[in-house]
């Protein structure tokens, strides 16, 4: 997978301007800061941005006050990372990670659940987060919607009857097969996400959906109007954001969740004072 990936990233696609260069995308960057400024405890904090990209969330939480160190498979993408004003960055795969046991309190998981496309490597993953984060620290992991690859196709006249089957074997399965671009991945439904996160022994999962049910609207109508339109589409996205019918027309979900030691630990102190 990770050669796979390297190749993708530096040859396929800039993930510089992923979140600059389509509406939906500059609404998925907006959301994304939005819920994290939301959810994040106050600086300063450690946070370990793991497949963290260039660093384009990495260089506005360093902004914000937060001492983010970016972990990526992709060298391209350390390097530049490495660059941003308040970020440090290495070459390491969500899987196994360097940082000590306890070093973090918030760990970002903005790519590796949707690349990993074997449970297995999710839990791995998901394992280090945890192994990382200190007792009552934050997970806040990514996900791409099973839904996405439908909305996108019917809402641009791609949907043909020849694609028809890849579509309704993503939101079946998860497997994506690169129908529409990008490379084969896997695509969560919110309750799956929801459901690999607390397998791991992390509490308090909320499951969000980041764009809303109007992001295909602004694809489709284009870069020109998207001023005119993004209010709305924010506020659309915040009314849907976690509802049960409507979560997964979001093009991506994003995940919060505690870590249950901090529980633990706070029951076994109270149990002992009682004694």
């Amino acid at each position: 997978m990770t050669i796979e990936l390297v190749k993708h990233y530096t040859k396929a696609t800039s993930e510089s301007t992923r979140l600059t260069r389509s509406p939906h995308g500059m609404l998925e960057y907006r959301r994304t800061q939005e819920l994290l400024r939301r959810t994040l405890t106050r600086p300063p904090a450690r946070i370990l941005d793991v497949g963290g990209g260039t660093g384009i969330h990495a260089q506005w939480l360093a902004a914000d006050g937060y001492d983010v160190h970016l972990v990526d498979p992709v060298p391209a993408h350390v390097e530049a990372a490495a660059a941003l004003p308040g970020v440090t960055a290495e070459l390491g795969d969500a899987r196994e990670l360097r940082a000590p046991d306890q070093s973090a309190d918030v760990v970002l998981l903005f790519g590796p659940l949707y690349h990993l496309t074997e449970a297995a490597d999710r839990s791995q993953a998901l394992a280090e987060a945890r192994r990382v984060l200190r007792p009552g620290g934050l997970v806040v992991a990514a996900a791409i919607s099973r839904y996405l690859s439908l909305l996108e196709t019917g809402t641009t006249g791609r949907l043909t009857t020849e694609m028809a089957p890849a579509v309704r074997n993503v939101i079946a399965t998860g497997d994506y097969d690169g129908h529409v671009g990008f490379m084969p991945t896997h695509f969560h439904t919110a309750d799956e996400l929801r459901a690999e996160l607390e397998s791991t022994g992390l509490m308090d999962v909320h499951v969000y959906g980041v764009e809303g049910p109007a992001w295909p609207a602004l694809d489709v109508a284009g870069e020109h109007e998207f001023d005119q339109l993004v209010d709305a589409a924010l506020q659309c996205a915040r009314v849907a954001e976690q509802d049960p019918l409507m979560i997964n027309v979001s093009a991506h979900l994003l995940a919060v969740a505690a870590d249950r030691r901090a529980a633990a630990a706070a029951a076994a102190t109270s149990n002992t004072g009682s004694r």
